[in-house]
């Protein structure tokens, strides 16, 4: 009935990767599928999994084998239920289990599920903690599907790697041990990268034997306008701006085209631009775009993905929530509105489109930094150059922690269930134990405080409850925003985009969880501005670069959201600047930095009153160019440069990861530090601005308002630190 069930949406043969797969998982035998986009993953994992199921089961109908299938979205759970469906295979108990949920529904599944598909965050938070209800479920559990695993990284992914573990201990006390199968289009060195996350070996996969149409990528890079930046820097037109364009003429040409955005105001921005654009050409020819984005209600999402499935919407401008595998056929190109962050990224948005082997088009339009205009100048450092290494630790005492404390919750923990932790295990408990978290008895450590174990991980990292969006007229919530960025994207005074409408945010009340918000059309953008301080608090590395030093260790930052921009629309221009009252957060996080001697710099002809500009854009600089070289987001580091530092007595440079405990960013830059300078090096020097400009040295978020900033000055101090 499986075979028939394919057959039937068209597959005659599996691939010989997909065979391979399956039968090592068949075996029992725990395997990584790493072959590229639209290659067949899900007939790979679903082969061993449903045939599981279907052995089996008993006489009676009821379930005797279990999957578990986990994905990093709930779009991309909704995907696979979909392609399950499909397949119409008899009686077939499959159905989701997230935060979308209804309560009967979730019911259903403890009883009732033989495949169940949902993400880390309610494994963590529902399933394992409740897993004596679950108890049938995990007994019988087979496999455990692990699909786009490359999208677990940093803390992000020390967190579910232990989460995994966690799971692992739960079904090993009911009697199981199931077969993992993870699946990714490009995770780099995948055997290593998912041994890390499942803490088991892992055999991989890696020959990609399927049909293969032709994708043409293209660089495009805006131009520059007429107006002024910040200090009288060129600025170049917003790739938003260029991307809503090429969206409005691909889909007047019927071309079925997704387009990916950064930020959730930039996806909605470029849909509602496109949408203008298209009723000027056919009145009601903008019913054929929307924006899809996260924070949006449960329904809004599902209508929207069947929209795109069955052609009604043409143009779809998203944030990466459409990135991972979902399988949406007929898609004709794909455009960027700047780097996506990493390589492995990249080819995941470009692989969305010409899915069935079809020829495609991608397009990678450069936003206005110094790392999209290095790629744009340098196409070797996208095509041909291997995806970055996937970077996290599940060591990372931050993220450790809550874990053992969630897994003592579950059940007490012993000594023997230690060593499925890491080998630091041991310590963490001892000083959770001396903290009252975790009492020590004779059958182990157990949790004794009176708050939810769970709710000590914040698995991605949004910084606690997410913020309520309220609009002052009727008291609806239109949706949500992490914790975490609230201060950077709701604070008082900013312009929030939600499914096309504008909105001016009145009050953050941060007590309360709330955002109030008024519809209004100001006519600007705005972006927040920080200002920070650094600590040096334990140097871990260290090598000396002739008379000068590159360091690792740990750091305590102090930043707070000073004031606000306000940027005409659609051009860029700046044209105010708002002050904000909200409070200092403080971060001990890990971070690299490289130190200068004040003998070494005047020998090179670098005057003092020239050296904060040359730090200050050396750092900006640097920040960009990391992500080139560990798998990062601009947006998940900081930096802090000064000509004295107290800690160091000299001039400093600081690019630090911007998560507590750090995320493994830092020390992958530590590690690349001389090839990721010299590419700073030729991004500042290769950028066809005088004086500096937002490709090259200038940050959106400086919070002292990119002053001072020295160009020439970054060149000649980055030559003096490779030189010596």
């Amino acid at each position: 009935m499986l075979v028939d069930g394919w057959r039937a949406r068209g597959v005659e043969l599996p691939w010989a990767h997909q065979v391979a797969a399956a039968e090592a998982a068949h075996q029992g035998r725990h395997v990584v599928l790493a072959t590229g986009t639209a290659s067949g993953k899900s007939l790979a994992f679903q082969l061993p999994a449903l045939g599981a199921v279907l052995e089996a089961r008993r006489p009676n109908g009821r379930r005797g084998a279990t999957v578990l299938y986990l994905s990093p979205t709930k779009a991309l759970a909704q995907d696979q239920l979909h392609g399950l469906a499909a397949l119409e295979v008899p009686g077939l108990a499959a159905c989701t289990h997230d935060g979308d949920s209804p309560r009967e529904q979730r019911d259903w599944a403890r009883d009732n599920a033989e495949y169940l598909l949902t993400n880390p965050d309610m494994l963590h938070h529902s399933l394992l903690p409740g897993h004596a209800r679950w108890a049938r479920f995990f007994a019988s559990l087979r496999y455990v599907v692990i699909d786009e695993c490359h999208h677990y990284r940093g803390v992000f992914g020390a967190h579910v790697a232990l989460v995994l573990r966690r799971l692992r201990r739960i079904c090993a006390t009911y009697g199981a041990s199931p077969t993992f199968i993870l699946a990714s289009a490009t995770v780099a060195d995948p055997a290593t990268s998912a041994a890390r996350l499942i803490g088991l070996p892992v055999e991989p996969v890696i020959e990609d034997t399927s049909a293969k149409g032709r994708v043409s990528l293209g660089l495009w890079e805006p131009p520059f306008t007429a107006y002024e930046g910040e200090n009288g820097a060129p600025v170049r037109r917003a790739a938003t701006a260029e991307v809503a364009d090429l969206l409005a003429d691909l889909v007047a040409s019927d071309v079925r085209t997704l387009a990916f955005v950064r930020s959730r105001k930039g996806a909605e921005s470029v849909a509602l631009t496109a949408a203008r654009l298209l009723d000027e050409v056919a009145p009601g020819l903008s019913s054929s775009v929307a924006a899809y984005r996260g924070g949006y209600l449960p329904e809004d999402r599902r209508e929207l993905e069947r929209a795109l499935r069955d052609g009604r919407l043409v143009g779809v401008a998203a944030t990466n929530a459409l990135e991972l595998g979902i399988d949406i056929a007929g898609l004709d190109a794909i455009l960027m509105a700047g780097f996506p962050g990493t390589r492995a990224a990249m080819w995941q948005q470009v692989g969305r489109a010409g899915r069935h082997g079809t020829d495609a088009l991608a397009v990678l339009v450069a936003r206005d930094d110094p790392l999209d205009t290095y790629l744009v100048t340098h196409p070797e450092a996208l095509v041909g150059a291997p995806v970055e290494a996937t970077v996290f630790d599940p060591g990372n005492p931050h993220v450790l922690g809550p874990h053992l404390c969630a897994a003592a919750a579950e059940m007490p923990l012993t000594e023997s269930d230690l060593g499925l932790f890491g080998p630091t295990a041991h310590d963490g408990v001892e000083a959770l134990t001396r903290a009252g978290l975790l009492r020590r008895r004779t059958a182990g450590w157990y949790w004794t405080d009176r708050r939810r174990a769970t709710d000590l991980a914040d698995l991605r990292s949004t910084g606690g409850a997410p913020i309520d969006l309220v609009e002052s007229e009727t008291g609806r919530v239109v949706g949500t925003v992490d914790n975490g960025s609230a201060h950077s994207t709701v604070h008082e005074g900013a312009v929030y985009l939600h499914q096309g409408e504008t909105y001016l945010v009145r009050d953050l009340d941060l007590d309360d969880h709330a955002a109030i918000l008024e519809r209004a059309d100001p006519g600007y953008s705005t972006s927040a501005r920080e200002v920070t301080d650094i600590g040096v608090l334990d140097e871990l590395a260290a090598e000396r670069w002739g008379r000068g030093r590159l360091a690792f260790g740990s750091v305590r930052v102090v930043h707070q959201v000073v004031s606000f921009l306000k940027r005409r629309v659609p051009t860029g221009e700046v044209i105010g600047e708002e002050p904000l009252d909200l409070p200092e957060r403080v971060l001990e996080t890990k971070a690299v930095w490289w130190t200068l001697p004040p003998s070494l710099l005047q020998d090179a002809g670098l005057a003092a009153a020239d050296l904060p500009g040359a730090a200050h854009a050396a750092e900006h600089a640097a920040i960009g160019l990391l992500p080139l070289f560990a798998t990062c987001d601009r947006w998940d580091i900081g930096g802090v440069s000064t000509a004295l530092h107290p800690d160091t007595g000299q001039l400093t440079v600081f690019v630090y990861d911007g998560h507590a405990g750090g995320a493994g960013f830092a020390e992958h830059g530590f590690h690349a530090a001389r090839s990721w300078l010299t590419a700073t090096r030729e991004a500042i020097d290769s950028c066809r601005c005088d004086d500096g400009c937002p490709s090259c040295v200038q940050s959106p978020k400086c919070g002292n308002g990119n002053n001072p900033l020295d160009k020439a000055g970054a060149v000649r101090l980055i030559d003096v630190l490779l030189g010596s």
